[in-house]
């Protein structure tokens, strides 16, 4: 599967764009020469001075160029100039009190520091404006550009923070606003994609709406969401859930229609095309290496989808071949055995391997035996329980029945 780096790099953009770009240059020896060239293009068109200077420090020599102090010196000048005026204006503001323009303000030196790559004073600016914020649209907006700064940071715990404060406004908590519903929802499944806590982010993501658009594009994509909502769907969902809450989800097929490949390998899963589906995912693989959010977890997901897909092959038949079924799933006998023993061990799979035959029987329950078992506790418990009701009844109905107090008791009644 080819990755076009101009048509992937140009959804973004910010400092996630700039970041995204770094981290192809760090992770891919293929694409390293034509992410740093677009990667200074980039920097050159911005102000950020002092990640300029990083890279070209770090990689300058790879393309033969050195620090371009006259643009930084330029850049820089009028970067201070700029923050002197908005400053002013800021102080103005508040001197004569206008809340909404003392908000305005502490935002727009909230964008400037964001823009020169100085994150903790931006969030300083953003966090400022909470005294100032007269409506939900208000508070909605402060969230998202602290959970904004905080993303870039790696600062998850305020991420979470400011997603509870957001979901707690009127428009979100309603669902009146989608747009900003779905980049709460973005939000706080990034936060829980960092924790590993799969599940939750497939059922946040496969709540987005498609009408967020590029309106988020500075920390997620569209396709982003149906790439991790995919992923993380079928690596935590049931055949069912998959069923219900991905293939018939009118609302998130506008999403697979942006990454079709995902809706096929989530379809394949279902209907049991293990092959094609796990080759479509082999063939993802290189593009979501280079992904900044996703690479960590990429392993993980994989093994977790592989492992249902053997646990739901085997679950259909008494016993199966292992030499036919390490050609489902492209891999030798010895491997596929071991990966068997593995689930079997860890009681995922409820069989035993005949290592001669190479055959793999399942253990199956005494059906008759089981119900016999039910029907026993059934009963013991119905016997149980009349015997406590018939206790009951005749206490009930001795009027002068009286508890004797215990000799400790009877003792601290005397005195």
């Amino acid at each position: 599967m080819s990755f076009d780096l101009d048509q992937y790099i140009s959804q973004y953009s910010g400092l996630t764009k700039l970041k995204r770009l770094l981290f192809i240059v760090d992770n891919s020896k293929d694409l390293r020469q034509k992410a740093l060239k677009r990667l200074l293009d980039e920097l050159k068109q911005g102000k950020n001075t002092t990640l300029y200077k990083e890279v070209i420090e770090k990689y300058g020599k790879e393309l033969g160029l050195s620090v371009d102090n006259d643009w930084i010196s330029k850049v820089d000048d009028a970067a201070q100039t700029q923050q002197q005026r908005l400053e002013t204006e800021l102080n103005a503001h508040k001197t004569n009190l206008i809340k909404e323009s003392i908000r305005m303000g502490h935002n727009e030196l909230g964008d400037f520091h964001y823009d020169r790559g100085n994150l903790q004073e931006a969030l300083k600016a953003y966090l400022r404006t909470r005294d100032y914020c007269t409506s939900s649209k208000h508070v909605i907006e402060m969230c998202l550009n602290v959970i904004r700064i905080s993303i870039e940071m790696n600062n998850y715990a305020l991420v979470h923070q400011y997603v509870t404060k957001a979901e707690n406004t009127p428009d979100v908590s309603e669902g009146t606003d989608v747009i900003a519903t779905t980049k709460v929802l973005a939000s706080s499944a990034l936060a829980n994609l960092e924790g590993k806590k799969y599940k939750l982010v497939a059922r946040k993501l496969l709540d987005c709406d498609a009408l967020l658009n590029n309106s988020f594009n500075s920390v997620i994509t569209c396709n982003d969401i149906a790439i991790y909502a995919g992923l993380t769907a079928l690596a935590t969902f049931e055949r069912r859930e998959l069923k219900e809450k991905v293939l018939d989800n009118n609302k998130f097929k506008a999403f697979l229609e942006l990454e079709p490949e995902i809706g096929t390998i989530i379809l394949n899963f279902y209907e049991s095309k293990y092959t094609t589906c796990l080759e479509i995912l082999d063939k993802l693989l290189p593009r979501l290496l280079l992904d900044i959010y996703v690479r960590d977890h990429v392993t993980s997901l994989y093994e977790k989808i592989r492992s249902k897909a053997l646990v739901q092959y085997v679950s259909t038949f008494t016993s199966v071949d292992m030499n036919k079924m390490a050609t489902v799933f492209n891999t030798t006998v010895d491997n596929l055995e071991k990966e068997l023993a593995a689930l079997i061990m860890d009681k995922q799979i409820k069989a035993r391997i005949d290592s001669h035959k190479k055959i793999l029987y399942a253990r199956v329950t005494d059906q008759r035996n089981a119900t016999y078992q039910k029907v026993l506790e059934f009963g013991d418990s119905f016997i149980r329980e009349s015997e406590i009701s018939i206790l009951r009844m005749n206490i009930n109905k001795q009027r002068d029945f009286v508890v004797k107090p215990n000799r400790k008791m009877a003792k601290q009644l005397m005195f």
